[in-house]
């Protein structure tokens, strides 16, 4: 997720009427209209996403199909992640790599059986699009589903809710992929999302998005959530958010991404390197970073955003503050950020300058609130 500003006009989703005519505070965000709140108010969204379920209109993300028996093969050339070996019906977490290393983008990656399902970021939906033209034309067909929605039903009575509409979501555990009907419409699911908490992610066909988030709305555990609450919640989970947390000059090492970066693509896996810097991230795992994504606990009621600089007990600057909230479940201010690797161990003490002033603020383990996927 990542937001962009332009000049161009800006993009409505198929639930712009819906997210109206329920109230929603409207913002800009991506090239998009999308709601940032509705009347309820973000802190008891979040909160109802914790304990029931919420709605999220992700439809500004970009999905894409890759046809052809040599998709998996071909989409390995782009990211650090195993692809060729991905089930059946399962769902991959993976990273578009530049020259540099760098992350361009983070997605998700499914195997439908005769084709990849690939969800991008809003922001960087264009930029991805031509890569993958670009780069696996020669060897799949690419096809972006411009004609769809994406919904995103999250939190712990999800399961229940889904399963009335499709009893045979109940048996689905964390990135299991289906093709399901809901609402009279083929929808592609993932039981995954981006707020820590158990759910499903559902591509709908743009005509059939409304009638969908309706009937989905109309359960009495559910309500429409908004941009708002879901980045609470991401940071909350410790999710990195693309244009804030990552970046095409920050690497995956950095990033505190290697559990996302496959075995066997490492340097003495199965198939090595092979994707856009390499190199330089096979030699970060080996050789170390100077720098690390951390999660961060501020000790005051202040909260620490965005932009902030990090330093140490000299007043010397170590790092930047890349999000930063405050987290309603915790009751406490979080945020994330990048520091030197010698500052980056749990419980190191540090300062955040907030308008001036020196913020005292704890290096923490991600997540900060307990994911609570479902495994099985």
């Amino acid at each position: 997720m990542s937001d962009t500003h332009s000049d161009a006009p800006l993009l409505r989703t198929p639930l712009y009427d819906l997210h109206v005519s329920l109230g929603a505070k409207m913002v800009p965000f991506a090239g998009y209209e999308m709601p940032v709140q509705y009347p309820m108010g973000i802190l008891k969204e979040h909160a109802h996403t914790r304990t029931h379920a919420g709605l999220f209109d992700v439809s500004h993300m970009g999905q894409v199909f890759l046809h052809g028996p040599d998709a998996a093969a071909a989409l390995e050339t782009l990211v650090p992640v195993d692809i060729i070996d991905l089930p059946q019906g399962m769902q991959r977490y993976a990273l578009f790599t530049n020259e540099r290393g760098g992350v361009m983008d983070d997605l998700m990656v499914a195997n439908f059986g005769d084709r990849l399902f690939v969800v991008v970021n809003a922001a960087c939906k264009e930029q991805d699009f031509a890569h993958m033209q670009k780069h696996l034309s020669g060897r799949c067909r690419v096809e972006v589903l411009a004609d769809r929605a994406l919904l995103a039903l999250q939190g712990p009575a999800a399961s229940a809710v889904l399963a009335r509409l499709a009893p045979e979501t109940a048996k689905m555990v964390f990135m299991n992929t289906a093709t399901v009907t809901l609402a009279g419409a083929e929808c592609y699911i993932s039981r995954s999302g981006y707020t820590g908490e158990d759910g499903f992610e559902i591509s709908v066909p743009a005509d059939k998005a409304d009638a969908l988030a309706r009937e989905l709305l109309s359960q009495p555990e559910v309500a429409p959530i908004g941009l708002g609450a879901r980045d609470s919640l991401r940071l909350e989970a410790g999710l990195c958010l693309y244009g804030h947390d990552l970046d095409q000059d920050t690497t995956p090492v950095e990033s505190s991404l290697l559990w996302a970066l496959s075995k066997v693509r490492r340097a003495d896996g199965a198939r090595p390197g092979g994707y856009p810097g390499a190199d330089v991230i096979l030699g970060q795992i080996a050789g170390g970073v100077s720098r690390k994504r951390v999660g961060l606990r501020p000790n005051a009621r202040v909260p620490v955003r965005e932009g902030a600089e990090i330093v140490d007990g000299e007043g010397r600057k170590v790092g930047i503050v890349t999000s930063g909230g405050f987290g309603p479940t915790l009751e406490a201010p979080v945020a994330m950020g990048y520091v030197e690797t010698a500052f980056a161990k749990p419980g190191t003490q540090l300062s955040a300058i907030v308008r001036g002033k020196p913020v005292p603020i704890e290096v923490a383990s991600t997540p900060f609130v307990p994911q609570r996927y479902y495994r099985g």
